[in-house]
């Protein structure tokens, strides 16, 4: 299995025990990074982890960091995100995996999740990849998923947003008709903003026309954290 990508969202927890190096961040468990980010205010983080949320926080990056419960419970969500982020890795070996913070962010470009050129529809191979993150997601049902769609840099802008919107919700739709719960699933339409490889190569452009998703702990989860950290 390859190495799954994770960041701790923890720089209070950094300063105030001295550390110095991202390595001694990593170093740390899950359930000390929910306490280290319960110990700092949102304001704080916001302002450390700025430049990585992207415009208005409204990216899959944002929107973990956006819903950081923090404390012994955002340790306990730490650990339970912990397992769905590995059977997910082993369910899609073509997805980008990452732990951040409290929350799951995948990244699904044409490896895993591709579509026609200019079209919103999934491809079977789309398809076929998603099938086997459904087992996963109802594996795991007290979990909000959050669907960023995604284009290059080709065509106007208002096309790309429309474009971007339509295939985030073409996968959401697709998820649905899976058996995973609509209420459980937000999409958002980001055009080519946010890219993550250079648009002037056709390598790069195919890397950003991609699908990101955000997995955050429901209402339900996080009341079972904190009752289980209050017994602690």
């Amino acid at each position: 299995m390859k190495t799954m990508k994770i960041y701790a969202v923890a720089a209070a927890f950094m300063f105030s025990i001295g550390f110095t190096s991202c390595e001694a961040v990593k170093n740390t468990n899950n359930t000390q990074r929910g306490v280290a980010i319960g110990a700092a205010s949102g304001a704080v983080i916001g302002g450390v982890l700025g430049n990585n949320v992207g415009k208005g926080g409204n990216t899959a990056l944002g929107a973990i960091i956006g819903g950081v419960v923090g404390g012994a419970a955002g340790g306990l969500i730490g650990n339970r995100m912990d397992k769905q982020a590995q059977k997910i890795d082993q369910a899609l070996p073509g997805a980008e995996v990452e732990r951040v913070g409290e929350g799951i962010k995948i990244t699904l470009g044409e490896n895993s999740v591709n579509f026609d050129l200019n079209k919103s529809t999934l491809t079977s191979t789309a398809k076929a990849n998603l099938d086997k993150l459904v087992p996963v997601f109802n594996e795991y049902p007290d979990t909000n998923i959050q669907i960023f769609g995604y284009t290059d840099s080709s065509g106007a802008d208002d096309y790309n947003l429309k474009l971007s919107e339509q295939r985030a919700a073409s996968v959401k739709t697709y998820l649905s008709g899976k058996g995973i719960s609509s209420a459980r699933i937000v999409t958002i339409g980001r055009g080519e903003a946010d890219p993550i490889a250079d648009n002037s190569t056709a390598e790069g452009m195919r890397q950003n026309r991609r699908v990101e998703f955000a997995i955050t702990a429901n209402e339900k989860m996080i009341q079972e954290a904190q009752q289980q950290a209050e017994k602690k």
